[in-house]
């Protein structure tokens, strides 16, 4: 399984990083893209550099699409090129994950209707889909999250679905995320 994030500046650093430490940890390949084919600065403050250029990206290569939340969220959603990646995930039946404020990108798509969902409470609209106040919701290929305090479990809802429950359960003791 190969994951690709698309984030530009502004992006929620918990949203993006946790799931993509959780990915590399159960040993799925995840590349980030640069929406503006350059360095990016997040929400709060933290630069990434040696990202993929968005311009360069081609959807075949990936089993998944993941849209971290943020400021951003509006950036994203504005790119025909973007709208264009997530339209093809769908119609090629690949998985989607968005967290927090990006479900409503996909919810202004159409991609909700008929689905459970959750994304950050006062974004939700009226989808056509069931939506559910709760961290994570996984129906069939579509997997979203509610906040950044969500990172972690999407991260982790993400790696169980591509990995499976083994890898999942590794990573978990591994970061002691029952810890008591």
């Amino acid at each position: 399984m190969k994951v690709c994030m698309i984030i530009t500046n502004g992006f929620e650093e918990a949203e993006t990083l946790c799931p993509f430490d959780m990915l590399v940890r159960g040993g799925i390949d995840v590349d980030m893209y640069s929406l503006n084919d350059d360095n990016i600065k997040g929400r709060s403050g933290a630069v990434l550099t040696n990202l993929h250029p968005f311009s360069t990206f081609d959807s075949a290569n990936y089993d998944c699409l993941v849209l971290p939340g943020g400021p951003e969220w509006k950036e994203i959603e504005a790119s025909e090129k973007v709208q264009e990646v997530i339209k093809t995930f769908h119609q090629e039946n690949k998985y989607i994950g968005a967290i927090c404020a990006a479900p409503t990108i996909l919810g202004r798509a159409g991609l909700l209707k008929g689905k459970n969902y959750t994304c950050f409470t006062s974004m939700n609209d009226d989808f056509g889909g069931t939506y559910h106040k709760q961290y994570v919701v996984i129906d069939g290929k579509l997997i979203t999250a509610c906040s950044a305090a969500a990172s972690i479990d999407f991260g982790l809802a993400l790696l169980e679905t591509l990995g499976g429950k083994e890898t999942a359960d590794k990573v978990k003791a591994e970061i002691y995320y029952d810890y008591k």
